[in-house]
């Protein structure tokens, strides 16, 4: 059952009535408003898609319209009074604690309200949330703090306490299927069928739609299930998961990458083809170089933990098809996989198999080597 689109600027936040309830009552009604604002919600849910609508409405003189200027530049983030830490980095640093804070002191300069959007607020250490607590504590009329961050228990709890919470829940299949269609123009079973293997996580959907090469690697992926049959096998389909992270972060960042340098030389007058670089050069070219690999870092573990999101699929199918229970199944389109699985594997099995995928992701999450965790983890869904 769908919900159909919610108007003007939250148009794309689907699946979210009672969080939009709570966000739209704020705008109307200033008693309902608050300086500091949580979104929480599983990866793909759109909490920062939530977040500057929010931030739109706000500074919409209708409360939201979608089609005003205030409306159309605080969705896309070049607003002059909304201000985005998208952070590609695996922490949040001090520096950019204090630029927000200092930011966050200035009145508006053109709209209703400044605001702060941090979408990753779960990745601020416990230095960089401390210099924003005096920010938190002591808020500067008009200046409002949008935090994103998957969970509560992600945020340092002297920043959470000081914000309200909106919580947003996983959109459902026909939501998400009907964002695709209304919004990218995809046809309604391959939005389906997208949205159902994406689990409802709208950016992979919508990848998966529009992107055979997204298909092919998921494929590749879910594959592995069932060619895990000894060590060897194990220790193959390990460095095919990390394969398969590192080609779609070069088929991302490679070419950003190249441009970014390339922009850097031309701001300071070098030549690109030199052989050698001025010290001042050799030293931004170095701290950049730096950023972009703390930046493919971050974007590989997140395509490694995606391919274990898809993983996971497979062993959770199969144990629906021994179970019997009438659910729809992750990987429908892709049921031979499943079926095989399923025929290999007890239930008991399975969920250990889940419960390994599990560990893989915890060790990784604390800086274990991603291939020595995945081989570990393989070697645990071996088939017998």
């Amino acid at each position: 059952m769908t919900t159909g689109a919610a108007p003007g600027v939250w148009r794309d936040v689907v699946g979210q009535e009672p969080a939009l309830e709570v966000l739209r009552r704020a705008v109307s009604d200033d008693a309902a408003m608050t300086h500091a604002w949580l979104f929480t919600g599983p990866p793909g849910s759109g909490r920062s898609v939530a977040a500057r609508a929010f931030a739109g409405a706000l500074m919409c003189a209708a409360g939201g319209c979608g089609e005003c200027r205030e409306c159309r530049t605080a969705l896309d983030g070049t607003h002059a009074d909304v201000d985005v830490l998208a952070t590609e980095a695996l922490s949040i640093g001090v520096a950019q604690a204090r630029e927000l804070v200092q930011l966050a002191g200035r009145s508006p300069s053109v709209g209703r309200w400044r605001v702060i959007l941090v979408e990753d607020a779960d990745r601020l250490t416990e230095q960089s949330g401390n210099a924003l607590l005096k920010a938190l504590e002591e808020p500067t009329p008009r200046t409002v703090w949008l935090l994103c961050a998957p969970a509560t228990d992600d945020v340092l709890v002297t920043v959470r306490s000081r914000a309200r919470h909106v919580r947003l829940r996983t959109p459902s299949v026909e939501d998400v299927a009907d964002l695709l269609v209304r919004r990218d123009g995809v046809e309604r079973q391959a939005a389906v069928h997208a949205a159902r293997a994406a689990q409802s996580h709208i950016g992979m959907a919508r990848r998966l739609a529009t992107d055979e090469g997204t298909r092919t690697r998921r494929y590749d992926t879910i594959s592995l299930t069932t060619r895990i049959r000894g060590v060897a096998d194990a220790v193959s389909a390990a460095a095919d998961l990390v394969r398969i992270a590192e080609e779609e972060r070069d088929k991302v960042l490679v070419d950003r990458h190249a441009e970014e340098k390339a922009k850097l030389l031309a701001t300071l007058g070098a030549e690109a083809g030199a052989r050698t670089q001025p010290p001042h050069v050799r030293s931004q070219i170095s701290g950049l170089e730096k950023s972009q690999k703390t930046r493919a870092t971050r974007f590989t573990r997140d395509m490694i933990d995606r391919s274990l999101t898809d993983l996971l699929s497979v062993y959770r199918d199969a144990l629906v098809l021994l179970t019997g229970e009438a659910v729809a199944l992750v990987n429908e389109d892709s049921r031979e996989v499943v079926e095989d699985v399923a025929r290999a594997l007890s239930a008991e099995r399975l969920l250990l198999a889940m419960d390994a995928i599990g560990v893989a992701r915890r060790r990784i999450e604390a800086n274990v080597a991603p291939l020595l965790a995945l081989e570990a983890m393989a070697i645990d869904l071996t088939l017998p």
